[in-house]
């Protein structure tokens, strides 16, 4: 702060761009500024503060001569905070358990080589078993729905343990919606089998290749939602708003948040929407892929 010798030189200063605004003594203190902004912002509710508190010892000191005397300055200077931030379901704010949820959406859509591998194992140009599935007295259709669904009782009792290891081991919170958490938790299972499947069949290349999509996506998916730098979920979403609602990594890390954090289920319904309308796609375009497909010879 600085203080200049008279108002002209103050006006010189605030003209030449070396002050953001000053303040004039008087019967009244006068903030005077050139344009808006944060600093001037600051300094305005400076002084409206000082102006309330000027007021209010004013009226208290003429209802009370003895007022300054009992210390009426000293009670002023000490300041107390009545506001708590709480979430709208009671739960305490918490940024840590972001990295968290986004660990278990990630083991979630690791599934997806589950779904690759059940996708191989009826493509009879893949491998000797998916030739020898293709030869037997079964449809593949058959084949490949009793395949994924061993691979999500698999990956989905997976999915609880480690749900079991966060909550009673590391006493991570999950709010007090438990049984909607394990119902996310399947949703996720399934959309990361059907999105491991969907890759599977769209890419007509080795397994090397495939499994290099699921992993780049996957990694990708996570760190857009916060696994590595936390900010980075925030910042998609408020320049990029669309990746985040096309990002299936985010949709099942929010939907946990919105368990733990809102009191309504809305802006889970939204996210749980969003994950039930991929795993449609992606089973419709697997589905639309592979029964088109035809060999040869085996």
């Amino acid at each position: 702060m600085k203080t200049a010798a008279s108002q002209a030189e103050a006006d010189r200063w605030l003209k030449a761009g070396k002050i953001d605004g000053y303040f004039s003594s008087g019967e009244t203190i006068q903030l005077t500024v050139n344009e808006s902004g944060l600093n001037q912002s600051i300094m305005k509710s400076f002084v409206d503060q000082y102006r309330t508190n000027s007021a209010a010892v004013a009226q208290i000191a003429k209802d009370n001569p003895n007022a300054l005397q009992n210390g009426l300055l000293q009670d002023l200077s000490d300041r107390r905070s009545y506001v708590k931030e709480v979430s709208g379901s009671g739960a305490e704010p918490n940024n840590v358990l972001n990295y968290f949820y986004v660990l278990i959406a990630m083991a979630c859509l690791y599934g997806s080589f589950w779904g690759s591998k059940e996708i191989m194992d009826i493509q009879a140009d893949q491998t000797e078993r998916a030739a020898r599935i293709n030869t037997a007295p079964i449809h593949k259709l058959k084949a490949f729905i009793a395949g994924s669904l061993a691979a999500l009782l698999i990956l989905f009792t997976e999915i609880l343990i480690l749900l079991a290891y966060l909550r009673f081991g590391l006493k991570i919170d999950f709010g007090p919606r438990a049984g909607f958490v394990v119902l996310t938790a399947l949703l996720g299972s399934i959309l990361g089998i059907s999105f491991g499947a969907f890759i599977s069949a769209v890419v007509k290349a080795g397994e090397g290749l495939k499994i290099a999509c699921l992993i780049f996506v996957t990694m990708a998916g996570s760190f857009l939602s916060g696994m590595m730098y936390q900010n980075m979920k925030y910042i998609v979403s408020q320049h990029v708003p669309l990746l985040s609602w096309l990002n299936p990594v985010n949709l099942l890390t929010d939907a946990f948040y919105a368990l733990y954090y809102y009191d309504n289920l809305y802006r889970f319904a939204l996210n749980a929407g969003m994950m039930v309308l991929f795993i449609i796609v992606f089973c419709a375009g697997t589905y639309l892929i592979i029964r088109r497909r035809k060999y040869a010879r085996l």
